[in-house]
């Protein structure tokens, strides 16, 4: 005699295996496509960076960092502006058309804005971090030095516009990095998808 079999116990059963066997795979091979995936802190530290520059005094310098480098922002003065334009003759590269810098920032000013120089605070020659004299007249540095970027390590000198000067180890002007104003007081460092305008 035979008995008869229940199909339909079979089909549950072989689903309810089938999906707690999904669920398992999927939580075993969810820390895999996870650690694939890039962290929270690499996205970070790739990604654009928003400055307040509204409280930068004139003659200062604002330190900010974006993907793990110093970037500096700068206000300058009306007197700082003028002295960009006397000492060309004793810089490498005046015009900045070898340097590293958006094409909207190829200008004597090698900024958007005049008034403020956003530049990568890292020296040409070995990467150092140069140390900000905006004074004029230096005597540790030069009676002429018009103000700018001293680099104490091997002697490296840049302008007010972090052009390099002739002359010392760092071959380069500094960089200036992307970047674009979204207000008259708000900065996006690492961002220029309008050309850098406001």
């Amino acid at each position: 005699m035979t008995d008869k079999v229940d199909h339909s116990k079979r089909r549950l059963l072989i689903a309810a295996t089938a999906a707690a066997g999904g669920v398992a795979a999927a939580g075993a091979g969810a820390p895999i496509v996870m650690s694939l995936m890039p962290s929270e802190r690499a996205k970070a530290a790739g990604a654009p960076v928003e400055v307040d520059i509204g409280a930068i005094e004139p003659g200062t310098m604002m330190n900010v960092e974006w993907q793990g480098k110093p970037v500096w922002v700068v206000r300058r003065t009306k007197e700082m502006l003028d002295t960009l334009t006397k000492h060309d003759d004793e810089l490498v590269d005046p015009g900045s058309d070898s340097s590293a810098q958006p094409e909207y920032c190829k200008n004597p000013t090698r900024s958007i804005k005049p008034e403020y120089l956003v530049v990568l605070g890292i020296c040409t020659h070995l990467g150092c971090s140069p140390t900000f004299r905006p004074e004029p007249g230096a005597a540790d540095i030069s009676t002429t030095w018009p103000g700018g970027w001293f680099c104490p390590c091997h002697g490296s000198r840049y302008d007010l516009s972090a052009r390099v000067y002739k002359n010392v180890p760092a071959p380069a002007n500094m960089m200036i990095p992307p970047h674009k104003y979204l207000s008259e007081t708000r900065l996006l460092i690492g961002d220029d998808s309008k050309g850098g305008a406001a």
